[in-house]
């Protein structure tokens, strides 16, 4: 996440970025679910995907619809116009809840009254000055249930969140391993999490999204975690063209669905654990250790573990091999005493 530090006094005034501005219309686009998110994690033998994710790539549809808008603004207002949907150092969040568009809730998403905390954002800067809108109250109350569901425990106090901790980042940003205290708590999210989304009570509000070209595809609700750990990079990009997911890559995104596997307890996942462990990629190659590691008998483990360290390059793939083996040792030991 070293680019949110980056260019600071860009991010710090629109006027960084563009010094001619002097307005900001903010838009935002309902992507509120059919269904509650929440209730694919309980569907071990899949992977739960983010909602916005199984949609078209937000950045393709809103950016488009921005560039038609800002050049009605244009011609009717005789100002420039730039539009922004994530391509640059844009307080999108700060400047949402300024419109009136909604407020920061306390999980540091936006939350609107009409449509919950489930919307899209995207800027339109112009030289045009504009009557500005009254901003948002903040409406979250006392209410916590967004902080309290957290299954990593991202969010240090209300308003404030740890990226580090954050199952979107790991699983969507992160280029590394996933790092072994959290793997447990991912669960089954293949790729973000909606949690503290789908608890917000303003979402009773939100209607289901109904725009076509945001229409939720059916086969990326919940796929077979089967179906995803087969996949080679040429079937990742056709299942997935898109999509903002084809963006992460195939590497990160199968090293998320070993984690999957490990928390699956399903003895018949183990056999794709095993085959991935001689891929290519070293990202793949430690998730699928740690996935036998769950799933397989001590003395697999040790067979395993004394063959592929023979070879492995890697230095933190050897690593995740040695936790393994003393994690089946101590097993061992444990189911002999």
């Amino acid at each position: 996440m070293d680019w949110m530090g980056a260019d600071p006094e860009r991010r710090e005034t629109p006027g960084g970025l563009w010094p001619d501005v002097r307005s900001i219309v903010m838009l935002g686009l309902s992507y509120a679910p059919g269904e509650n998110p929440l209730d694919k994690l309980s569907l071990r033998d899949r992977g739960a995907v983010a909602a916005y994710a199984t949609r078209r790539d937000y950045h393709d549809v809103i950016k488009g619809r921005l560039k038609e808008l800002g050049g009605i603004l244009a011609s009717r207002s005789g100002g420039g116009v730039k539009v922004f949907v994530d391509t640059a150092p844009v307080m999108e969040k700060a400047l949402a809840a300024a419109s009136g568009l909604g407020w920061t809730g306390k999980h540091s998403v936006v939350v609107s009254r009409e449509h919950g905390g489930w919307l899209l954002l995207g800027a339109i800067f112009t030289t045009a000055e504009l009557p500005p809108d009254a901003a948002e109250p903040d409406r979250c109350g006392t209410c916590t249930r967004c902080l309290d569901i957290c299954p990593t425990a991202a969010f240090p106090a209300p308003y404030q969140l740890d990226a580090r901790r954050c199952i979107a980042y790991l699983t969507i940003e992160h280029r590394g391993q996933i790092p072994r205290e959290f793997r447990r708590a991912i669960g089954n999210r293949v790729f973000g999490c909606d949690d503290c989304l789908a608890v917000c009570p303003w979402n009773k509000f939100a209607a289901t999204a109904r725009d076509v070209k945001l229409a939720a595809r059916d086969d990326l609700a919940a796929p077979r975690l089967a179906d995803l750990a087969r996949l080679d990079d040429g079937a990742f990009r056709a299942m997935f063209a898109g999509t903002p997911v084809k963006r992460t890559g195939r590497d990160r995104v199968v090293r998320n669905v070993l984690v999957a596997i490990g928390n699956s307890g399903d003895a018949s996942l183990s056999g794709e654990a095993v085959r991935l462990l001689d891929d290519p990629s070293p990202l793949v190659r430690g998730m699928a250790v740690w996935a036998c590691g769950q799933a397989l008998a001590p003395d697999r483990i040790e067979a395993l573990a004394t063959v592929a360290l023979a070879r492995e390059p890697d230095a933190e793939v050897r690593d995740e091999w040695r936790q393994a083996r003393h994690d089946a040792r101590l097993r061992a030991m444990e189911g002999t005493t």
